[in-house]
């Protein structure tokens, strides 16, 4: 039987060119990673890079006082662990499993042996890292400008096209936390979302019923975000091309 499992379900994975991919494989560990396990602590050294195939890892601070936010998801189209190729190391945030899932898992040292290399892998990298950097801004800008209800909007959008699904397993709480909100501003936003027809919540579960009308009602940021990934990373056509011309 054919295992349900691939690399190239991540998507930097499957931009790689066949060559680069195969003798990467070899190194790349298929691990579960169940809902609220902690890939890294904040200032902890980070020993492997994380690629999510079904699962998603949020990146989010902790403050002295215990709040918290999300200043960015990573699913199927990028990694965890920028920092192991920017020389950092360390980062003061956590990254937590927000959608259990599985991940394929890389180590350090071979990560880095392959950025070092200069080819494909580099600049999918660091295009991967530069549309992370506007998701983490454009978030920023979200949560001081615009309102509960449109940050919500944005979240799920951005969570879907994560998923292969309409259905999220997810608490008001853990919503709540994810945006740095209240959670009775969540539960408003939710009930005028649900009222409107776009989306049914029971405890534990959000279900999208129209992704046209959270696309109507969601401010710029997801669409800023969205674009600026496509931009920046067409992967498996541009990339390889790129690569044949320089070679």
């Amino acid at each position: 039987m054919q295992s349900p499992h691939n690399p190239k379900q991540n998507y930097l994975l499957a931009a790689l060119p066949a060559a680069e991919l195969e003798a990467l494989s070899a190194h790349l560990e298929l691990v579960p990673l169940p809902l609220g396990h902690m890939l890294y602590e904040p200032g902890s050294q980070l020993q492997h890079a994380y690629f999510p195939t079904s699962s998603i890892v949020s990146l989010h601070y902790v403050t002295e006082s215990g709040a918290s936010a999300e200043t960015a998801g990573v699913g199927n189209e990028g990694l965890v662990g920028v920092s192991l190729f920017m020389g950092g190391d360390t980062t003061p945030s956590s990254a937590v499993v927000q959608t259990a899932g599985h991940a394929y898992r890389l180590e350090r040292r071979v990560l880095l042996q392959e950025f070092k290399r200069g080819e494909v892998m580099q600049r999918l990298l660091l295009r991967y890292t530069q549309a992370l950097i506007t998701q983490m801004a454009q978030t920023g800008v979200c949560n001081r400008h615009h309102s509960v209800e449109q940050q919500l909007c944005r979240w799920l959008l951005l969570t879907l096209d994560r998923l292969p699904t309409n259905e999220l397993i997810m608490t008001q709480e853990l919503v709540a936390s994810m945006l740095g909100v209240r959670r009775e501003g969540i539960t408003e936003a939710a009930g005028n979302l649900q009222r409107a027809g776009f989306i049914s919540y029971r405890r534990g579960h959000i279900a999208v019923l129209d992704r046209g009308g959270l696309e109507h009602r969601v401010c710029e940021c997801y669409a800023v975000v969205k674009d600026e990934f496509a931009r920046l990373l067409p992967y498996a056509e541009a990339l390889e091309s790129g690569s044949q011309h320089t070679a």
